[in-house]
């Protein structure tokens, strides 16, 4: 089954003032398309085509050489991409609750601690590449990514991550990458984060 792009669950401005509405409409029809459109191709007429990307993603290592890093990029835009969108929602931000909050506390001291080492994962990330929340196995940890590496290829769980391409930002925040992380946690959507912490930890 080729992959699709998954529509926003949200309409393009509804992400305003944080995140803009041209933005959304460049970084989900036109970029999030294009990593699908060539993960498709990279994949057409191998074992792994029928495969969910999740499954892609955990044996790159299986993937034809001359396929890997193509696979590697524009899986890894696809997937990561996919769970961008689920994160953010107009009615985000605020703080998070329940057993993601404890977990977060217990972890990093504090979620204004835990948000200040995402934000230096993420303004540290040389170039292109990610910031994200993710279990390990055996806890929460925050990690950085390059390109559309994620996680998941490396046996950890996304269960929060941050886009800093400039392609996630730039027309609003130009190249103050800070700014838009900081503006970036008013869209969070907390309940999905603990969706996915919930899932993670049983």
């Amino acid at each position: 089954m080729a992959y699709e792009v998954p529509p926003l669950p949200y309409d393009y401005p509804a992400l305003e003032p944080y995140i803009d509405e041209e933005t959304m409409h460049l970084h989900h029809d036109k970029h999030h398309q294009a990593y699908v459109t060539a993960a498709n191709k990279a994949l057409e007429g191998t074992e792994w085509a029928d495969k969910p990307v999740e499954e892609v993603l955990q044996n790159l290592q299986s993937i034809p050489d001359d396929k890997r890093n193509v696979v590697r990029n524009n899986a890894g835009g696809h997937y990561n991409h996919s769970l961008f969108w689920e994160w953010m929602s107009p009615a985000g931000g605020g703080e998070p609750d329940g057993a993601l909050r404890e977990a977060l506390d217990a972890a990093f001291g504090s979620v204004e601690d835990f948000k200040a080492k995402v934000k230096a994962a993420g303004v540290g990330q040389f170039g292109s590449g990610w910031s994200w929340l993710v279990h390990d196995g055996s806890g929460l940890a925050v990690v950085s990514t390059p390109n559309q590496d994620s996680p998941i290829s490396d046996g950890k769980t996304p269960l929060l991550g941050v886009d800093v391409w400039e392609h996630a930002y730039y027309l609003k925040y130009h190249n103050v990458r800070p700014d838009y992380i900081d503006a970036w946690w008013n869209v969070v959507n907390w309940p999905k984060v603990s969706e996915r912490f919930e899932a993670a930890g049983s």
